[in-house]
């Protein structure tokens, strides 16, 4: 298929950076042994993927800013533009050899992502989407899942760790989700869930307390599938609040129905 110079851009940079963590990835099952050893070289990873991509988009769109979840904002000459990377969404599943993990590539232009590639190096999926123009993996055009009905459906959600989120909240929303779902999944990698949703592999999703690097590329990708997606409100943004439901518009009404009676 062919691509936009942009998109064509942008799967450069997340294939380039995708071979660096295949390759850390295959490191990891020898520094299991050691408690420090894992953690620290997954966070040397991280960043190496990080300025891969800063390097080389930066190089391809000079002027843009660029906000990643290790060096922060990058503010750039073109106030318009920003790329928004998450160089290892996963950190969690990489560290412990899961295979479930990504590179994340939103571009904003104003108030709006325009662009998104989502990329598994670990099993060679690439999401992309483009504003208007649909959204693909691997060159197949995605459609949201046609169910309508929470109780024959599959939905992803994120969960409260050590450290972070409310696991109060957390448990009254399982609770409340159980009985009413055909099975729950908790995967680990947030642009996956999304990018899940927006190929009809999950019928929805919905997690708190993400950041905008988590997010951006696959808001876009469930849009672009035919998907809706806003806060747990329904009517937030999930890009601004951090909080995101997602699905066909039957199963995103459901959801939201059921979060807000709980909150």
């Amino acid at each position: 298929m062919i691509h936009s110079a942009l998109i064509n851009v942008m799967v450069k940079a997340a294939r380039r950076a995708g071979r660096s963590l295949k390759r850390d990835l295959g490191e990891i099952e020898s520094l299991q042994v050691s408690l420090k050893g894992p953690a620290n070289f997954v966070s040397a990873a991280d960043k190496r993927a990080e300025e891969m991509l800063y390097t080389d988009l930066n190089k391809a769109r000079p002027g843009y800013g660029f906000l990643g979840e290790e060096g922060g904002i990058r503010a750039g000459s073109d106030q318009s533009h920003t790329w928004i990377v998450d160089p290892l969404d996963g950190t969690t599943n990489f560290l412990h050899g899961i295979p479930q993990f990504a590179i994340s590539i939103g571009l904003k232009r104003e108030d709006t992502v325009v662009a998104g590639v989502i990329y598994n190096p670990a099993n060679d999926e690439l999401y992309v989407a483009e504003r208007g123009k649909g959204c693909f993996l691997n060159d197949q055009r995605l459609r949201v899942a046609a169910r309508q009905q929470l109780n024959s459906s599959v939905i992803a959600c994120g969960l409260p760790h050590i450290g972070r989120g409310d696991l109060a909240l957390a448990q009254r929303e399982l609770a409340a989700m159980m009985p009413r779902v055909a099975g729950l999944r908790r995967f680990g990698a947030a642009s996956l869930d999304l990018a899940g949703v927006a190929a009809g592999r999950l019928d929805g999703y919905w997690e708190r307390n993400l950041q905008p690097w988590d997010i951006a590329a696959g808001l876009l990708m469930v849009r672009e599938a035919g998907g809706t997606v806003s806060g747990i409100t329904g009517k937030d943004d999930a890009l601004t609040t951090g909080d995101v439901v997602c699905g066909n518009e039957a199963i995103h009404a459901e959801l939201i129905k059921v979060l807000k009676a709980v909150a």
